[in-house]
């Protein structure tokens, strides 16, 4: 792995870029549009949202989103996923290593695997990205990133029950002259890092934009193999390289070509985690007894080797024509190929003994996806408008051969203690949709959408389960209307209020083959959402709020199940009751001279439909567990009522900042960020003993800025200032730990 280190040079910038835990993005350059090419230039003062296809104030538009700009991206620290669910209200994220698990409002996946279709999709520049690895994607050169929260089955996609994310990043300008930035820091744990972008006009016709991202860092933890000797596998040493060449073309007014074309190479070196116990200094939990076994989070023992890397290439090309009467006719194609590589120690021990204590896993899996969307639009000012569309995505997982997919259980590795795996996963989805909206007074409008989808999963593997091998070829398919009716009303210049009845979809899938017989398919889930909200502006368009009720019904949830006899899988099934999730959201953003607040709140109560599932951790029952019947034992347990995983009641966000002029030009600005995100079960057991309780997090980001107001800037950062250790998310009876306090100097420049 620390050969690829020379990887990280990149010729046209002088530094490296700081880690994806604490990196800031740079302000976009001046020249910069946070729209997309084929669209109309939005007001002075305006919040774009640009998701429906179409460019519209989002605080006229009858749906519940935040949209944070590049700017606001670097002042409040956020540089990927990971680190989004500390800005905006209704976000949580639960990094286990492989891929990233992103819940809004409690929906999107509980626990990681390749099998379950995520409750929230993230698309890139206008084309949806992978549905699980992959999802540490720098954000760099990002124009805006819109979050839309509740069921967007209409126009965002069939699996979108929980919510879509769209990052955009900064297209080319024609005729915008030579502009960029370049922006490079350093910090503790050795950061070094740089990023950078160029927009280059050619002629009256057509732009280039390139943009490029580098960094490294040391990892966080102290390591230490059996007995306290020196661990010589790697620690979480990150050293990340991206790139995006970016080309716009317009022949003519009405006709534009944008293609994006991304190269990213993530190594994170590693994800060492620690058995749950270890974190409570008194164990039971809530007992006065001490932990013989304490220690920090980021002290940690391991004698397994451990790798993560992910390399992705992406091509977008996004057509645009528009006529003569303002219908636009768009396409959307995209191609992604990506490869994924991960080793762990499951047991997070040095130890060796007893045999089961000494757990592994590792996998090299590719995947490839293609998608393309075309759709009809009709202009935004007429009376009657109009959407029409139709969608296709392909996506194949290759878990590569000979069985580099291994999850041995024993400290005696061999066929009699593995399960393997080979083969592919291919998913398809088909679509189309639609969407009308009529103006019945200039004040008051009616829309209501379809979504008809067609989807089909395919398992082709091969698995040797203790050298037994397992018949996996299997087939499921899953189709569904989704609708959405909205009424929005705007009651006057600087008050709306909305109203909407949803419905959404994720279709079903098969389970990872485990034991004999293999475990059926889980069928398709579907969601009833019902939506209120008010978005007003005070104080001349200075202050802006926004109120939001929702209440949602699932029918079919689906959820997973852990397995404890193969800690790296989990039995999704389906909840035969009626799960229910509902709540509100505030958010509140004000800018008074150099003054500016934003906050935002989330209160969600969620409460898992009646059904029975078996918690055999630690103990093995032979009594028999209906999901239906039950019946109920100590280990067989009814859980009608529960939290959803991942799904805390409170979650909260704020910021404040304070811009103090030096000169006629000159600023400094010290910023103030505080994310809380509340207790949450990792688990449907809600076993506190077992680690089920994942504590609440409150996280605080601090900043000064010296601005010289000739594009340049000197900013001193830190995150995590109060230098909590927290666990992040549960896995496999391991706790991973959120990242520590990490501090440095960036300098920017923009030209």
């Amino acid at each position: 792995m620390k050969s690829r280190i020379g990887l990280i040079g990149i010729s046209a910038l002088a530094f490296m870029w700081s880690d994806v835990a604490i990196a800031q993005a740079p302000p976009a350059d001046p020249g910069a549009s946070t729209a997309q090419a084929e669209d109309p230039v939005a007001a002075e003062g305006d919040i774009i949202v640009t998701a429906r296809r179409r460019t519209e104030n989002l605080q006229t538009t009858p749906l519940s989103g935040s949209v944070i700009s590049g700017t606001q991206l670097a002042e409040k620290g956020v540089t990927n996923v990971d680190t989004l669910q500390f800005a905006t209200p209704s976000v949580v994220v639960n990094n286990f290593g492989q891929g990233i698990d992103f819940n809004v409002r409690g929906i999107g996946k509980g626990e990681h695997n390749t099998q379950t279709a995520t409750g929230v999709i993230t698309y890139r520049d206008g084309a949806p990205t992978f549905p699980g690895y992959f999802t540490a994607e720098p954000y760099y050169d990002v124009a805006n990133i819109q979050v839309l929260r509740g069921p967007q089955g209409t126009i965002v996609g069939q699996n979108a029950t929980g919510g879509a994310v769209f990052v955009n990043s900064n297209d080319p300008i024609i005729g915008g002259g030579v502009t960029g930035y370049i922006s490079g820091n350093v910090g503790n744990f050795s950061e070094f890092g740089a990023q950078g972008a160029v927009n280059i006009p050619a002629g009256g016709t057509f732009a280039a934009r390139v943009a490029l991202y580098g960094m490294r860092r040391d990892g966080f933890f102290d390591i230490t193999g059996p007995g306290g000797a020196p661990y010589t596998g790697n620690n979480g040493d990150q050293r990340h390289i991206a790139g995006r060449l970016s080309l716009l073309w317009k022949p003519t007014p009405q006709l534009s070509v944008l293609s994006k074309t991304d190269l990213v190479y993530l190594d994170f070196g590693a994800y060492p985690a620690t058995p749950f116990r270890d974190f409570y200094k008194n164990f039971p939990i809530g007992s006065s007894t001490p932990n013989p076994t304490y220690h920090d989070l980021f002290d940690i023992q391991m004698n397994s080797p451990q790798e993560a890397r992910d390399k992705l290439w992406r091509e977008i090309l996004r057509i645009n024509y528009e006529f003569d009467n303002g219908m636009q006719i768009r396409s959307v194609s995209s191609y992604s190929r990506g490869n994924t590589k991960y080793r762990a120690d499951l047991d997070g021990t040095a130890a060796t003994t007893p045999a089961t204590a000494d757990r592994t896993f590792f996998d090299n899996v590719s995947e490839r996806q293609i998608s393309q969307e075309l759709s009809l639009i009709s202009p935004d000012t007429a009376r009657v408008t109009y959407l029409l569309g139709a969608f296709g995505l392909w996506n194949k997982y290759n878990f590569l051969p000979p069985f580099q997919f291994v999850s041995d259980n024993s400290s005696a590795p061999g066929p009699v203690s593995e399960y393997r795996l080979q083969g592919t996963n291919p998913n398809r989805s088909l679509a189309v949709f639609g969407q009308l909206g009529f103006a019945i007074t200039p004040q008051l409008k009616l829309e209501a959408g379809g979504r008809y989808t067609a989807s089909r999963s395919t398992n082709h593997v091969d698995i040797l389960q203790f050298g037994v091998p397992i018949d996996a070829e299997s087939t499921t398919k899953s189709d569904n209307f989704s609708y959405k009716v909205s009424l929005g009303f705007e009651a006057s210049p600087t008050q709306y209020l909305y109203a909407f009845v949803a419905t959404g979809f994720k279709p079903g899938g098969l389970n990872v083959p485990v034991g004999l017989p293999a475990p059926i398919s889980f069928g398709p889930e579907t969601v009833t959402s019902y939506e209120l909200g008010w978005k007003g502006e005070f104080a001349d368009r200075h202050l802006r709020t926004t109120l939001t009720g929702f209440y949602n019904q699932y029918h079919d949830f689906q959820v997973i199940i852990a397995n404890p006899g193969f800690p790296v899988f989990g039995t999704e099934v389906n909840v035969p009751g009626t799960t229910k999730i509902y709540g509100m959201e505030a958010e509140a953003e004000a800018r008074f001279g150099g003054l500016s607040i934003d906050l935002g709140l989330n209160l969600t109560h969620s409460s898992i439909g009646k059904f029975y599932a078996l918690d055999a951790r630690g103990t093995l029952s032979l009594s028999p567990c209906d999901i239906n019947t039950g019946p109920a034992t100590p280990l067989c347990i009814n859980l009608e009522g529960r939290d959803q995983t991942y799904a805390p009641r409170v979650t909260f966000n704020a910021g404040i900042a304070y811009a103090i002029p030096l000169s006629d030009k000159a600023t400094l600005t010290p910023r103030l960020n505080y994310g809380h995100i509340g207790k949450q079960w990792a688990t449907l057991f809600e076993n506190v003993q077992r680690g089920d309780r994942i504590p609440e997090r409150n996280i605080l980001n601090a900043q000064l800025e010296f601005n010289t107001g000739d594009g340049l800037t000197v900013t001193g950062y830190a995150t995590n200032l109060t230098n909590r250790h927290y666990p992040a998310a549960l896995n496999s009876g391991l706790y991973f730990a959120g990242a520590p306090r990490q501090y440095g100097v960036k300098v920017t420049k923009a030209f």
